[in-house]
């Protein structure tokens, strides 16, 4: 019996020591068989970061001039402006008056001097915020990159502008705030000399790879997050390729998360989690479709990632909104990446500061019925007029009210509770259960006791 025993710890062993050193192949069977590290799901809501060279014009048409979402993204103010397009007249009228036709747009690097720039500061906002992961744009797709990559010589954040290696201290400082860490990456570069049809593989291996690799070695991220990647095909940019070298040989190849966009065919089929962006999943709305992996929804507070000097009070959403955009995503089985964009002097616009510290107060409450939850399978479909949501954790559900319940809850399809209560209010709420079906009677809330504002959430103990 003890030699049977010992068997079958030995054969554990080996099952373990051989799942770990699974072998990824360059190929997208492979590499999508690998698991999305669970840190991922539980985390829920992250900071992406839109911070560059764009940084200094931080200018674009807003909703106001009648264009579009991606209309609106003031970080692709060089293509908008020098390329023609349906809003090209609005970047040269602005580009001609404020700073003369003759003004390119690499002179605007020497502006970029981050001389505000305190990311210990930055990291107490986002831990205060509540968030749990960062994603810099450690090179948009201007080619500008924020560390000192020497494969971008004299154009990059330690050569020109700030001369200050801007990722690794914001790294450095979110990671002592014991925050996951990742970096956004550009695949294209707009007017990289070999970033064409003609040379894409020597860009590939003369640029694009040295440096992804150098970000990796160097930096260590938790989240490499690709864009830039509707031009070629996947196999054109050789994703496959990297990803078995991430996954199989990079220092980060047990923990890295990754995205889908490593090319035109990829997002919503390839990869790691799956993306959306201002709810758009390809040309559909993201409400109501059901998502195979783990997905996040990324989005500016208004319409631009980059800082754009044009938007106005009114542009950005409210921080009402914006939590029941978190709690939208986080009860469809979804993480939220929520964006700031700086100042080209390194400062974050107080609204944008004032919108996270308000979400962060929320979730000093509630934030139980967020991080580490999951989508509960028996949740009503969510629509536009949805009010009420549900996650759920080990045995309890959470049901979260976007808007004050006035009349009685029915959750129906859970077993009886253990203990149902609203969270951060020590008053007894009443509740009926018969037949599977739980009856929760709204308790009386006033300013003298209201626990939260913008979204309430009741914890149905041992439901499940």
């Amino acid at each position: 019996m003890k030699r049977t025993f010992l068997t079958l710890i030995a054969l554990l062993l080996i099952l373990k020591v051989s799942f770990s050193q699974k072998t990824y192949q360059s190929t997208w069977e492979s590499i999508d068989s690998r698991p999305v590290p669970a840190w991922f799901e539980d985390a829920k809501f992250g900071i992406f970061i839109h911070w560059g060279v764009y940084s200094v014009p931080a200018y674009s048409p807003t909703v106001r001039d009648n264009v579009g979402i991606y209309d609106r993204y003031a970080e692709h103010y060089w293509r908008r402006w020098n390329e023609p397009n349906k809003t090209q007249r609005y970047f040269t009228d602005f580009h001609n008056k404020n700073y003369g036709a003759n003004f390119k747009y690499q002179d605007f690097a020497n502006e970029f001097k981050a001389e505000m720039f305190q990311p210990n500061e930055w990291a107490k906002l986002f831990k205060r915020a509540g968030a749990k992961y960062i994603v810099l744009t450690s090179k948009h797709h201007e080619g500008f990159p924020l560390w000192p990559s020497q494969h971008s010589w004299n154009w990059n954040a330690m050569d020109v502008g700030p001369h200050r290696d801007l990722l690794g201290d914001l790294t450095n400082a979110v990671r002592e705030s014991n925050l996951k860490m990742g970096y956004y990456y550009s695949l294209l570069e707009w007017y990289h000399p070999l970033y064409k049809k003609e040379t894409i593989n020597q860009y590939i291996d003369q640029h694009m790879f040295p440096q992804m690799k150098d970000l990796v070695n160097t930096y260590k991220p938790d989240v490499f997050w690709t864009d830039g990647e509707w031009d070629y095909t996947s196999d054109k940019l050789r994703s496959t390729e990297f990803l078995s070298w991430l996954y199989n040989e990079s220092p980060v190849k047990d923990k890295v998360v990754i995205n889908d966009r490593w090319g035109k065919e990829t997002r919503g089929k390839h990869g790691g989690f799956f993306t959306t962006e201002y709810d758009l999943v390809h040309e559909g709305n993201a409400d109501g479709v059901k998502f195979e992996r783990p997905w996040e929804e990324c989005r500016g507070m208004a319409g631009s990632f980059g800082y754009n000097r044009n938007e106005m009070l009114d542009d950005y959403s409210t921080s009402q909104e914006l939590v029941h955009i978190l709690i939208n995503k986080v009860g469809r089985g979804g993480n939220l990446l929520l964006n700031i964009g700086p100042t080209a002097d390194g400062r974050i616009p107080e609204v944008m500061q004032q919108r996270l510290a308000d979400i962060g107060t929320w979730l000093d409450v509630n934030g139980e019925a967020i991080y580490e939850t999951r989508k509960w399978e028996n949740a009503p479909l969510v629509t536009k007029e949805t009010k009420t949501y549900f996650t759920k954790k080990g045995k309890d559900l959470y049901v979260l009210c976007t808007q004050f319940p006035t009349q009685e809850i029915v959750v129906n399809n859970v077993g009886k509770p253990a203990n149902v209560t609203m969270l951060g209010l020590k008053s007894v709420v009443k509740t009926e259960f018969k037949n599977g079906k739980l009856t929760i009677t709204p308790p009386m809330v006033t300013p003298a006791n209201n626990p939260c504002n913008y979204a309430w959430v009741f914890k149905l103990e041992g439901v499940l």
